[in-house]
Parts: structure tokens; sequence; C-alpha cells
């Protein structure tokens, strides 16, 4: 059989665990020689929690084209052009892309406005989702279910459980869901020595005998800052060698919001801010882990299979989160679920560090369930049988069984 190529069409390159997740998945399954793969951009930049991330500077984008992935954009500015809505030049360059092409994927469902579009050629389309909340993506789902009636998607990639649920009430058929797990690259998330460890909190600035709580997220509201910052107040209150790492997108005192709730948080303690670090964007978010005592996560809504919670336990850190999502399929014997509620998260995490010992080998134990080598090889399964359904039945047969 001829190598697959495939295209991958992502809405805009930034900082964010489903890009990280795709980027891991398509530089191991073209490394691999099976598939050819290329990715195609809407947006040349995008202004996401009040930050402008360009292509040019993405890190993801840089690891593509390291090992020989082709990245192109339509070249569409961070803001102000129609999601749904395509100029004819636009469609034409896109079409040139997608023809070159036997597959497409599309990383979530806003690039399934440019496949609706009329003179987008007729290519099997596997759509790969993130989330489980479909009803608050705006027009998205819409776009989702129009490309599905048309008898163009083969295969749907859910990664976790509570995604599959979620998009099966939402309308999708069954019988095109499939759950993929998150992994992530062991070889990158993995605990360090005693003494790298020293040397990563000295270079983070955090006292070596610090308890450290790590906050691995984008500024949105799914997020739930504010419940995390609350927490994080009762945190330092109480434990005096407490200290609290926040890092992603949004995340530095650049954005408004944030300096905002961090005032409302700490009006009458700010004294407690010299033990909270604001970081931003990181490249080097596998320090950052191994450095930690605790990965929280307080999200509120949309969670399927935290990143963050993932690459967090990897290297070692204990995972304390709320009931979101598959947090709990996660969590489970490795760390703590938790009510949504500063006192009890704050208190789950003292927890953590006092038993971190005790959760050390559980979480080494589990290293090969979050293989991302397991996870390539369960997405290349779906995208080769998409390729040979379509082949074998054609467009048609396909809208049928639908």
């Amino acid at each position: 059989m001829d190598t697959l190529r495939v295209l991958s069409i992502y809405e805009g390159f930034f900082a964010g665990g489903a890009r990280e997740l795709h980027t891991t998945v398509i530089r191991e399954l073209h490394r691999g020689g099976g598939h050819l793969h290329s990715v195609l951009s809407l947006h040349r930049a995008v202004l996401r929690e009040s930050l402008l991330q360009t292509i040019r500077s993405d890190a993801r984008c840089r690891a593509l084209r390291e090992v020989g992935i082709r990245v192109a954009t339509l070249g569409r500015p961070a803001h102000g052009a129609d999601p749904t809505s395509f100029s004819e030049p636009e469609i034409a360059s896109a079409a040139r892309h997608a023809a070159r092409n036997d597959l497409i994927l599309s990383l979530k469902e806003q690039p399934l406005h440019l496949v609706n579009q009329a003179g987008f050629p007729e290519r099997p389309v596997v759509v790969c989702l993130h989330r489980s909340d479909p009803q608050n993506q705006g027009r998205a789902l819409t776009a989702l279910l129009s490309v599905i009636g048309a008898g163009r998607v083969a295969a749907v990639v859910c990664c976790a459980e509570s995604t599959r649920d979620a998009y099966l009430r939402a309308g999708v058929p069954a019988s095109l869901l499939t759950v993929v797990p998150n992994g992530v690259d062991l070889a990158r998330f993995r605990p360090v020595s005693a003494r790298t460890r020293r040397t990563l909190r000295r270079d983070l600035g955090v006292p070596v005998g610090a308890e450290l709580v790590v906050f691995a997220a984008r500024h949105d509201g799914m997020k739930n800052v504010p419940l995390f910052l609350a927490a994080a107040r009762d945190f330092l209150e109480r434990r005096r060698r407490g200290h609290i790492v926040m890092c992603g997108a949004g995340m530095s005192l650049s954005n408004v919001d944030l300096c905002g709730q961090l005032d409302r948080a700490f009006a009458d303690r700010p004294d407690l801010l010299r033990r909270l670090h604001t970081l931003g964007v990181r490249q080097d978010m596998p320090s950052i882990y191994a450095a930690a005592d605790v990965v929280a996560l307080t999200s509120s809504s949309g969670e399927a299979a935290p990143l963050c919670l993932i690459e967090g336990m990897m290297c070692g850190a204990v995972p304390v989160a709320t009931d979101v999502g598959d947090c709990a399929r996660i969590v489970e014997g490795r760390g703590i679920l938790c009510e949504p509620d500063p006192a009890a998260i704050s208190a789950a995490w003292t927890e953590a560090i006092a038993r971190r010992s005790e959760w050390t080998p559980v979480l080494q134990r589990s290293r090969p369930q979050f293989c991302h080598t397991r996870m390539a090889s369960l997405y290349a399964a779906v995208i080769d049988r998409s390729a040979e359904s379509r082949t074998r039945t054609g467009k048609g047969a396909l809208a049928r069984a639908l």
C-alpha cells in the first residue's frame, strides 16, 4: 500500500493541551513512515487569553517542522475574520492542500467550517475532539453535525469517555465515535533525581524545601481561576513553606484580568503574593512539573482528559482535581479528587504533599498506561481504517450507513 498522505487542519497555533497532544501524535506517525503528514492552519496568528501567538513563535509548529512535517497557513489575521465564511482565494488554497492528501484530520470542530465549503475536495475526514461540552462550542457543533450529515466524516476520535458521551448526546452517531485516551512522551515527562529537582526549584526562584503546587492552565473561564486563587490563599496562609506556580497563556501579570483576580483574592494579604509565581507560557513544562509536589486542576466545565494532570503525574507530581470530564478516571488511586471548595482543595493539596512518597510508586507503575506510542498506534488504526473504508465503500455508501 502506498504511504497514506494525511492533512491536519488547525484553527491556529497556540499553547494548549489539544495542540500539544495532536503534535505528539502526528510527529510519531510521520516518523514511523506509514503516513506522510502535513498541517494547514487557518490563522497565521491567534489572540487568546490576552496573548498574541504567532505560527513563527509557536513551539508546536517548530516541533512539527523538525521532523519534516510541512506547515502552511491560509494567512487569516488574529481577529476579525468570520470563522464560518471564507473567500474564494482561501477556499482555492485549502482545496489545493486537501487535493494532495488522502485523508483530513480536523483538530476539534472549528476547521469543519472550511471543510463544509463548496469546492473543498471530497476526502474522508477524521475529527479529533478534546472537550466535553459541545453545547458551549458555539457554531462548531452545527458544523460537525452538518459535515456528518453530508457523509464526509469517517470517524470521530474522542480523547475521553466523557467526550464520547457528550457528543453522543449531542447527536453524533455512536458508530463514528472512538475513544483514544491521551498519552504523553515518557522520555520528556519523567521524574528527576533529587539533585536535579533542587536545581529546578532554584531556577524557578522557589526554596528547595518548599511545598510546591503547580497550576498549568490557560486563563479561561472553564479553568475557574478564582476558585484556584481562593484555594491558593488558604494554602499559603496555612502552610508557611507553601509556594504556588501558575503557568500558561494569560497566567502572567501582563494579563489585566488576572491582576484583578489576584487583587481581589489577596486584597488584605498582599504579602502572600511573594510565594505565588506567575510565569505565563513556558516551553519547559517537564522541568516545572518535575519540580512540583502537586499538579492542580480546578476546572468547572469543558475538560475531557486534561493533559496537565497526565504530564504532571508522569513527572512525579500528585494530581489533585475537581470532578470534571474524565478527571476521576485519571486521578483514581493516584491522587485526590475533591469538591470545588477552596478549603477542601487547600486541604487536599496538603494531604497530597504529606502522602507524596506513598503515591510515587503508584505513579511510576502507571507510566505504560499513558505512553504516547500506545496512543499514536490507536490513532493510526482509526486513520488507516477510515481511509480503507472510504476507498472500499465510497462516500455514498458511508452516507447511507449513517
